[in-house]
């Protein structure tokens, strides 16, 4: 007996064992932590326009750099069966990220598909995107007019010898700046940039940052250096930490700290005193918020996986296309959550003391 057809047979006995999963009104997965499975990250492609030193370093990800073959990606068609499988567990939205998602042809098309779904309470399913926004500029309205409910920018740095050393690209900040404003103009709201703050070589740009987001509408959020995967050379002397982060603007900028918009949101949230907006912290290194994630991820070539951190995951592609039922799928995707234990953040010291292989951002999604 193949794998694939291994796979099928567990899927199958797991089916008959779980029968309420999957069908509308049964239960919820919740993972050994009872945390919900409500946010799915899908990376629709591996590659990318830009080499950032955090996610894919040129050292690593070079011209003789191997990505997927076509073949092995999930067509548009494999995602939304999937994703409607991953809504009757549970799953409210759906972010779309890469690589560089805007890579991937005819990415309208899955939005289309995917903003007409609906979750288990029939609303509609969100649909958002995570982007460099290379592209973005003449995609905006496309994506707009296609379903997208908001948009994420990442933007580490606004002079151009800065935002050269992070992005590891000869893209000028114009380029992002002209997507962020075009994505303005269609109307992605709330547009929020990323900024992932690394010690020594962009930290000098976080008050110039939030001087140019003030007043503009866009949610400023700056992400702690996290050591995703293994090829980014990560230390923790390079992690300027999130309260370092709040003390220089709050010196420039006077800010109160607000509640959050929902269960579980990564960023703690922060206005400006003088009403000129609003900033974000992402401070996953030294304010674990292991106990409240809710995040599934789905690779390019359909693994599924519980954490960012992960060293494997659960292949869905393969009885997917070998003829299991949405039932059987379903059931997998039910029961590698119930088995989910993962909170990588919170044993950092620990782990990083016994390195293990983690799955790259670039592939497993941001």
């Amino acid at each position: 007996m193949t794998d694939g057809l291994k796979v099928i047979s567990t899927a199958f006995a797991t089916a008959r064992a779980l029968q309420d999963y999957g069908l509308p009104g049964g239960p919820r997965a919740t993972d050994t932590m009872r945390r919900p499975m409500q946010d799915l990250r899908i990376s629709v492609t591996d590659r990318c326009n830009m080499r950032c030193t955090y996610c894919m370093p040129r050292e690593a990800f070079d011209k003789d750099h191997a990505f997927l073959p076509r073949a092995e990606l999930l067509s548009f068609e494999e995602i939304e069966q999937l994703v409607k499988l991953f809504i009757r567990s549970g799953v409210q939205k759906i972010r779309l990220t890469g690589g560089e998602p805007l890579l991937r042809r005819g990415i309208e098309r899955l939005i289309e598909r995917l903003s007409n779904l609906r979750t288990q309470e029939g609303k509609p399913v969100e649909v958002a995107m995570t982007t460099n926004a290379v592209l973005l500029s003449r995609q905006a309205q496309p994506l707009k007019d296609a379903g997208l409910s908001r948009i994420n920018i990442s933007l580490d740095g606004l002079t151009e010898e800065t935002f050269r050393r992070m992005s590891g690209s000869d893209v000028p900040v114009k380029t992002v700046l002209d997507g962020i404003a075009a994505a303005q103009r269609a109307g992605l709201a709330p547009i929020k940039v990323n900024m992932v703050v690394k010690r020594g070589v962009n930290d000098h740009e976080i008050i110039p940052m939030a001087g140019h987001f003030r007043n503009s509408g866009v949610v400023l959020r700056f992400i702690e250096y996290m050591d995703v995967g293994c090829t980014n050379g990560w230390r923790m002397d390079e992690v300027v930490t999130a309260r370092e982060i709040l003390e220089q603007i709050n010196s420039r900028y006077p800010i109160w700290q607000v509640d959050p918009n929902y269960i579980g949101e990564v960023a703690e949230r922060w206005h400006y005193a003088d009403g000129g907006g609003e900033i974000g912290v992402i401070a996953s290194v030294t304010q674990a918020f292991c106990h409240e994630c809710t995040r599934a991820r789905l690779s390019t070539d359909g693994k599924f996986y519980t954490c960012l951190f992960a060293s494997g995951g659960a292949d869905l592609r393969g009885p997917l296309r070998l003829g299991a039922t949405d039932q059987m799928l379903t059931c997998l995707i039910a029961e590698h959550w119930e088995q989910r234990s993962d909170r990588y953040s919170q044993l950092r010291h620990a782990a990083t003391e016994m390195p293990r292989e983690k799955i790259e951002m670039s592939y497993i999604g941001g």
